[in-house]
């Protein structure tokens, strides 16, 4: 994120010595991007970061994938994941691999525990949350989440989740192989958004100021490459809390932001997905779809035309209101749609002349296009609704 914030108590100098009361040199820490060469921050920390007493492995669970074949539309019935003991599942045990390629993974959880301190060296993270509220502790400070936030956690960042409230947090958790930034065409040469884009600086919320904890031999869960599906784990064992920074600045750091908070490009005709752009990622993109004025030209049509995903998948997270192309489909709030590169999709039959003469959807759902093909973890497995790739025909096929 090129948006510079400073927190706590830093020097006025980087790589300067920084100080405790006491008299004690804290210690710095850069966290940076690509190699020198991108965003960073500093950190000061009471206790040496790098310190660890022990480390073995953590098991992932299952992290298999088998391939969309015979390619056909899938529609993923997230819910039905929902453990019944929901209470005792936490955000980052309790993830649920829904699809995913060497680029991103996407999975879902509903949960109502705090989690283990945790970090992912693989990349960064996108959380959304469908509803619920937390807290996500971190070593840059107490970050809120609320229903409807994108949660953006920067690669390697210490973090634990804490939901809040007696219904379970539900997130569809994105999680990247690289770096997830604001789409470049959206911020000018130096990084400021431009005018076009859909939302700014201002909707965007960094943690608050980060807290010491006084704590020894602490475990931390670090996700990295490795292992015969490209992720792996390892838990490590910290002399002292992860959560010892005293103050720091920089432009890399977590933060949020609300989906109410994007505004919404509309035309005279039908726009392309590209407008409902919101973040970006290697080969993927993430777009929400969100309550909006719709097509005002007098022969309008304003649900989807029929469109083949020649360099994509595309994936759907159904989590708000009613969404009109779908209707007849089997979708409903909690459903995931996987359109694969090489079938024509659209709207379900029927669903185009019943919208002529729409001027609002109410419909709120999260894309993620991926440009390299999309397979089916134990999760989807799980929860696929056997029917949807025949919707379109009104029959399936005979055996």
């Amino acid at each position: 994120m090129p948006h510079y914030r400073s927190s706590g108590n830093v020097p006025p100098k980087r790589h300067t010595q920084h100080r405790s009361p006491s008299g004690a040199l804290y210690y710095e820490e850069l966290m940076g991007q690509e190699g020198f060469s991108s965003d960073s921050s500093l950190l000061y920390h009471v206790s040496p970061p790098s310190a660890i007493v022990d480390a073995t492995p953590w098991s992932l669970g299952h992290q298999a994938l088998i391939e969309n074949r015979p390619l056909i539309p899938r529609h993923l019935r997230l819910h039905d994941l929902t453990a019944a003991d929901w209470k005792a599942v936490d955000v980052v045990n309790g993830r649920r691999l829904v699809l995913g390629n060497v680029d991103v993974r996407l999975s879902y959880v509903a949960a109502g525990k705090p989690s283990p301190l945790y970090r992912n060296a693989t990349g960064d993270e996108c959380v959304f949350i469908e509803s619920g509220t937390a807290v996500v502790e971190t070593i840059f400070g107490p970050l809120p989440a609320r229903q409807g936030d994108y949660v953006i956690i920067p690669r390697a960042t210490t973090h634990r989740w804490i939901p809040a409230g007696s219904e379970p947090l539900r997130a569809f958790v994105i999680e990247a192989n690289s770096h997830i930034t604001p789409p470049k065409r959206y911020l000018s040469r130096y990084g400021q958004f431009l005018e076009h884009a859909p939302y700014c600086e201002r909707d965007l919320h960094s943690p608050g100021a980060p807290g010491l904890v006084e704590e020894s031999d602490v475990e931390v869960l670090v996700k990295h490459r490795g292992g015969p599906h490209g992720v792996t784990g390892t838990r490590y064992v910290l002399p002292n809390h992860p959560f010892d920074v005293v103050g720091w600045d920089g432009c890399l750091y977590p933060y949020t932001f609300n989906v109410s908070d994007f505004e919404p490009i509309t035309g005279r005709i039908h726009q392309p997905p590209p407008v409902h752009q919101v973040l970006e990622g290697q080969n993927f993109v993430i777009c929400n779809f969100v309550p909006r004025k719709v097509d005002y030209h007098p022969l309008a049509v304003p649900v989807p035309y029929y469109h083949a995903n020649v360099d994509s998948d595309e994936v759907m997270f159904y989590c708000g209101g009613d969404y009109e192309a779908r209707k007849g489909s089997g979708i409903r709030q909690g459903s995931i749609s996987l359109h694969p590169g090489g079938h024509s999709h659209g709207p379900q039959p029927g669903a185009a002349e019943r919208s002529i003469g729409a001027e609002f959807f109410d419909e709120l759902a999260v894309m993620v296009d991926t440009f390299r093909p999309l397979a089916l973890g134990e999760g989807g497995q799980a929860c696929e609704d056997p029917g949807y790739a025949w919707t379109w025909s009104g029959r399936g096929p005979v055996r």
